[in-house]
């Protein structure tokens, strides 16, 4: 009765839509090349794309914030995302950036235990709290890193102050039923073991779920979903719907140090 392939379209309902994937790789490397003392493509694994850029404030850091990009787990890089490093790094906190292998050289759970490498790869050349944040499919991959089976160390897993999850996407059965499963090669054993709104959260997490209040019925489903079921689980789980935001701008106010967005990532 639902049309998965339209639930899941973005770009088809947002105006302007091409105009956000050429202008986010221009901004990013702009970004890069004011960034003299940044750490750029560190490797965390053995595959090309595991890598990692680590971006420094200026003075001590605070801790380091994490993101995680989108693409449905089968599109673009690390490398579209550099610029949104501005607030949380006039906040005083390292950014960082890890790069991940796509669909359909890797199924989902592996990217997901590769995340868990590179998380675990930049607590270990840094110092104080964690705070993850991701878009999308990224939301999807900082979510699982929450998750009593997300593969973090202990010691990892106990840094990790605050996640965001920005218009996540926690329930990957309905994807089994897109055109999009042909890359993802999704059955329903992975689509299920892979959706944090069916899997345990880790008990004195902290997360909240945030997601563009004009975005497609299917996210907002998502993101209501999750935190309802988190929060009735005794987790510190909250949903935000940021006013007059899609799935492409609701992103942005990470480039902001004063932004809502970039304020409660670091409270």
């Amino acid at each position: 009765m639902i049309d998965w392939n339209d639930a899941f379209a973005n770009g088809a309902y947002i105006e302007g839509a091409a105009d956000y994937l050429e202008k986010w790789p221009k901004s990013a490397a702009g970004f890069r090349a004011t960034q003299a003392g940044a750490t750029l493509d560190r490797a965390y694994g053995p595959k090309p794309r595991n890598l990692f850029d680590l971006f420094h404030p200026e003075g001590p850091s605070k801790g380091t914030v994490i993101f995680v990009h989108g693409g449905y787990w089968h599109q673009l890089d690390k490398n579209y995302w550099s610029h949104l490093a501005a607030g949380p790094l006039a906040q005083g906190w390292s950014v960082a950036f890890p790069g991940y292998t796509l669909a359909p050289e890797a199924r989902i759970s592996e990217i997901t235990q590769e995340i868990a490498a590179a998380v675990t790869a930049i607590a270990a050349i840094t110092t104080g709290p964690l705070r993850l944040t991701g878009h999308s499919a990224g939301g999807h991959l900082v979510t699982r890193m929450n998750c009593t089976n997300s593969g973090l160390p202990g010691s990892v897993q106990k840094r990790i102050a605050h996640t965001i999850s920005i218009s996540g996407l926690h329930d990957l059965r309905p994807l089994v039923e897109t055109d999009m499963n042909d890359t993802l090669k999704l059955d329903t054993a992975e689509a299920e073991a892979e959706s944090p709104a069916l899997l345990n959260a880790v008990p004195d997490c902290s997360i909240t779920f945030w997601v563009g209040a004009a975005e497609r019925p299917e996210f907002l489903r998502q993101n209501r979903l999750i935190a309802e079921k988190w929060a009735r689980a005794g987790i510190r789980a909250s949903d935000v719907y940021a006013p007059d935001q899609h799935h492409f701008s609701v992103i942005a106010p990470l480039c902001d140090a004063d932004s809502p967005l970039t304020r409660a990532l670091l409270r």
